[in-house]
């Protein structure tokens, strides 16, 4: 799949929104959106990370992004709702929306694991998109085709000893991922799927293993064209799969 070649026109006129997207792979998608012809609402809790990525995209001379600040950790169905009605007074619709915001949480044996965080952790990589979800599908069903991606992970696939909330969380996405699938497949144009991105050189991939040579790994923009498949149109027959970066 890295070996796609998306044409430059692949998004244009499409409005897709991304969540994380002021650093690793949610900046690079945005970007990456963007560049190929998309309007991108940028959605992350740094508004200044935030600015930093409008400013590329613009400068770049690609559509205007949009900024949207929300700490998904404090989020309240209300939130969502209002964004979900900003989304359609705005733009009407929309055609994508990427899962990409998540923390980490401790790399712990259950047995130790703290409450708090792992409720903290439930709430950023499995509730938050759930809620975003559920807010933005009527905007997303005024689209002519939309597209959902899910970012997941190996050890939300395959469980592996002391990572905790953040593989339960995405144990849960997967499960997620396949339900809505399976329910938007009849009567909508909207697809649903997963991403685990693998390996690549991110912060989040630092803390996880502080001694890994990450001169190695590949950067998010080396990822993108899974990226860019799933969210254009020649994804359309693409539903309920979760797909891996080799």
């Amino acid at each position: 799949m890295l070996d796609y070649k998306p044409s430059n026109t692949l998004l244009t006129d499409r409005i897709i929104l991304v969540t994380g997207a002021g650093d690793g792979i949610g900046k690079a998608a945005a970007k990456s959106f963007a560049a190929h012809g998309a309007t991108v609402i940028l959605l992350g809790r740094t508004t200044t990370k935030l600015e930093a990525v409008y400013d590329e995209i613009e400068q770049a001379g690609h559509p205007q992004p949009a900024i949207y600040p929300m700490n998904l950790e404090g989020a309240t169905p209300n939130d969502y709702n209002n964004l979900a009605e900003v989304l359609i007074k705005n733009f009407g619709r929309l055609d994508g929306l990427l899962h990409n915001a998540g923390i980490l949480g401790s790399l712990t044996p259950i047995e130790h694991y703290n409450a708090e965080q792992w409720n903290k952790v439930m709430q950023v990589n499995l509730n938050a998109p759930f809620l975003l979800t559920k807010a933005c599908l009527t905007a997303m069903r005024q689209a002519p085709n939309g597209s959902i991606i899910f970012t997941s992970a190996n050890v939300g696939r395959k469980g592996k000893a002391y990572w905790g909330a953040y593989a339960s969380a995405y144990f849960g996405v997967e499960g997620l991922m396949q339900t809505l699938a399976d329910e938007l497949e009849t009567n909508t144009n909207i697809r649903v799927n997963s991403i685990d991105p693998g390996a690549v050189h991110t912060k989040m991939r630092t803390d996880a293993y502080p001694g890994e040579d990450y001169t190695a790994l590949p950067n998010p923009d080396d990822i993108m064209p899974i990226y860019l498949y799933l969210m254009g149109q020649d994804s359309n027959d693409v539903n309920g799969q979760a797909l891996t970066v080799d």
